[in-house]
């Protein structure tokens, strides 16, 4: 993504204190009193300019969301587009939405185990290359840091045009004996779903008719407990005794 950054682009962060967070790690362990509630945290890992993650926030008072970006020029355009989004003045607070600046890399230096519900990861970048294999976000080496963060109810989902990605994905979360549910090769192929919020990629995408697979992961214990628990009361479906 080439992106060109504004002069003034720091000192305007610096004045938006209300939403974005420039250093993300002082609030490790902490951030169910940085937002001064104890509703569920739900993340959103490389951003982009924020639209899935503000509208979410509009859409669901009700969760607390941290979307992480490494490039500040993004955090930025976030920040324009969750102000926009909520209808506040420059300087507004948004309760439930915090926009921070950080790398992915360290994930495990802002939040504390057990302390997120919900990873999003949307149109990461695929590293098709097979020596950058261990940059994908759905590596091995990051899955064990988000199982470390997410709680009980803790689930990945997964949104990507990349098949490369997907398929390197499921056989990930698979290897790691992970649930996956929820998975289609085409999501709005039946029309897309009721309530969807787009990321800026993917509107683009849809538009010209690429294909957006997405799945689900149930991390933490209950996530996964409730998950069959749908599939019986819905399908009848247990669990073969044994597996």
């Amino acid at each position: 993504m080439r992106l060109r950054k504004r002069r003034d682009t720091h000192q305007y962060l610096e004045q938006q204190k209300n939403s974005v967070i420039l250093q993300a790690q002082q609030y490790k362990g902490t951030w169910h009193e940085y937002f001064g509630n104890d509703h569920p945290i739900h993340v959103e890992l490389g951003m982009g300019k924020g639209n899935f993650i503000s509208e979410l926030s509009y859409r669901h008072p009700e969760i607390n969301y941290v979307g992480i970006d490494m490039y500040d020029e993004l955090i930025r355009k976030a920040s324009e587009k969750a102000i926009e989004t909520h209808q506040l003045q420059e300087d507004g607070h948004i309760p439930n939405l915090a926009l921070t600046l950080a790398n992915i890399n360290r994930i495990e230096d802002i939040f504390a185990p057990n302390e997120i519900e919900r990873i999003y990861l949307n149109f990461s970048d695929p590293w098709p290359k097979k020596r950058h294999a261990f940059r994908r976000l759905t590596h091995p080496g990051f899955l064990y840091k988000y199982a470390d963060i997410l709680n009980e109810q803790g689930i990945i989902q997964l949104r990507t045009d990349s098949v490369s990605l997907f398929e390197f994905s499921l056989n990930a979360f698979a290897n790691l004996g992970l649930r996956m549910y929820d998975i289609t090769l085409d999501l709005h192929g039946q029309g897309t779903p009721e309530d969807h919020v787009f990321t800026e990629y993917e509107r683009k995408f849809v538009s010209q008719g690429v294909r957006i697979h997405q799945c689900k992961v149930a991390v933490g214990k209950q996530a996964l407990e409730a998950h069959l628990k749908r599939l019986e009361e819905e399908d009848g479906l247990r669990p073969i005794p044994g597996f």
